[in-house]
């Protein structure tokens, strides 16, 4: 039988946006968004977070969302050269537990990640038989390199130009999460391996919080979404402090609650 354990790397220190991980994201900070959406799908227990910053740390703890299990990072795996893979290889030693399958990769960048896509993501994986798995999501936009001085155009043909109903387009990683079987990620040192699935997610999901003008960006796409799903139910929106698209438990938080929406 297979576990599924989730984790979310949250380094303290971040060179484009400073403070990236705590900065207010919707009426929450950042890292709460992918917290409160691991700890919503049932199929992953526990969920960890790793990080190097007591600040962080508090901040979690502080949502007082259960099944949440804040660890340490190591400063090495925290450097602006580290690696993801030395994060997880790192959890793998110290903190994963014996009994467990699979780890869960999942970045605190994409605020837009829900538990619905975590548990479709799982069932992806299993009924693909595959080793691992990498969300995506589908983009239709024509691409060109440069060779010499000419341009080469690489994923169609400008003499058939297709519309844009009529094009397939292209999947790219949106590194929302990462599904690793947990003896592949230790013989190959790699998150994805032997059999990858593929799971894909809405198109809107490729925006990351990697840059300053991606925090306005994400934050109307999440109020955007949190009016239609209230409008949808015949009310104003979701509460301020809700993550939308899955029923609402109250649990403790700073100031006003928290409420983590468990998938249906």
């Amino acid at each position: 039988m297979c576990r599924y354990v989730a984790l979310i790397p949250a380094r303290g220190a971040s060179k484009a946006i400073p403070g990236k991980n705590l900065r207010p994201v919707a009426g929450q900070p950042l890292i709460a968004w992918a917290v409160a959406a691991a700890a919503a799908c049932r199929a992953l227990d526990p969920v960890y977070v790793a990080t190097d910053s007591g600040e962080i740390r508090r901040a979690v703890e502080s949502l007082g969302i259960a099944g949440v299990v804040v660890v340490d990072r190591r400063p090495e795996t925290a450097t602006d050269e580290a690696t993801t893979e030395s994060v997880m290889a790192d959890f793998l030693v110290r903190h994963c537990p014996r009994d467990a399958t699979h780890l869960v990769l999942i970045q605190a960048t994409s605020p837009l990640l829900e538990a619905r896509h975590l548990s479709e993501g799982l069932r992806r994986l299993e009924s693909s038989g595959a080793d691992s798995l990498v969300s995506v999501c589908r983009q239709k936009r024509f691409l060109w390199r440069a060779q010499g001085d000419a341009a080469v155009p690489v994923n169609y043909d400008p003499t058939c130009r297709p519309r844009r109903q009529d094009f397939a387009g292209y999947l790219v990683e949106n590194g929302a999460f990462y599904i690793s079987s947990v003896a592949g990620l230790t013989t190959s040192h790699c998150r994805l391996h032997g059999k990858i699935a593929l799971y894909e997610m809405e198109p809107e999901t490729y925006v990351e919080i990697d840059e300053p003008a991606d925090l306005a960006l994400v934050e109307s796409l999440l109020l955007g979404r949190r009016r239609a799903r209230g409008a949808e139910q015949g009310g104003a929106g979701a509460p301020a402090r809700a993550v939308p698209g899955v029923r609402s438990r109250s649990v403790r938080a700073r100031g006003a609650p928290l409420a983590v929406r468990e998938e249906r």
